[in-house]
């Protein structure tokens, strides 16, 4: 077999194009995976389960906005982009199959677990919006000053993409475990949330 060509391979270190190797989009698909999964389990779990947080509505946002902005597409020399397609099919389709579930088996948890407390958005709509729109504006602005290219914004969004994804993995094991307990931690997870919500926020905005 003849080696491929120097143009068909993906140089992960100094092809801004290319973070980790992946297809463009599918870091952002991972992390859309990561926010609707938790809609997932508020709703599929079987006994009383506290209502997800606000700042999972503004997340939630940002998918809705990146999926209806950036379409999926291949640019010549990109490379296949199944895993993009793939983890809008699973983050799609799960969340049509639980919606659709709780239509026909539990109508009544689907309005439930899925309005937001009163007096939480009361209090806290305007700290959440502003911290997404500080965080989406701070990647974007970072983008457009040192530019697509420079090796600094590329360490800086690839921190970005890390420390949302470890912070939303963690808060799907942290949000069950502190479900069942008495002392349901619903403060530190207000602010986690906010601390969370800049980081994706960020990361969106540097690939905006």
């Amino acid at each position: 077999m003849s080696a491929p060509a120097a143009a068909d391979v993906i140089d992960t270190v100094n092809s801004p194009r290319h973070p980790f190797g992946l297809p463009p989009g599918s870091v952002r698909g991972f992390m859309s995976l990561l926010i609707c999964a938790f809609f997932w389990i508020v709703l599929l779990w079987p006994d009383d389960m506290a209502k997800p947080l606000l700042g999972h509505f503004f997340l939630l946002a940002l998918v809705l906005m990146a999926f209806a902005s950036s379409p999926v597409s291949t640019a010549p020399g990109e490379g296949s982009p199944f895993l993009p397609w793939l983890l809008r099919v699973l983050f799609v389709g799960g969340s049509l199959a639980v919606v659709l579930y709780m239509l026909v088996a539990h109508p009544d948890r689907l309005s439930e677990r899925m309005t937001p407390s009163p007096d939480e958005f009361k209090e806290w709509w305007g700290p959440y919006l502003a911290t997404m729109a500080i965080g989406f504006a701070a990647g974007l602005f970072l983008r457009f000053v040192l530019g697509r290219e420079h090796p600094l914004f590329q360490t800086f969004r690839a921190w970005l993409s890390v420390v949302g994804m470890l912070m939303l993995g963690m808060e799907l094991a942290l949000f069950v475990a502190f479900t069942s307990a008495e002392n349901k931690q619903i403060e530190f997870f207000r602010y986690w949330q906010a601390v969370q919500l800049w980081f994706v926020a960020a990361y969106f905005g540097t690939r905006a």
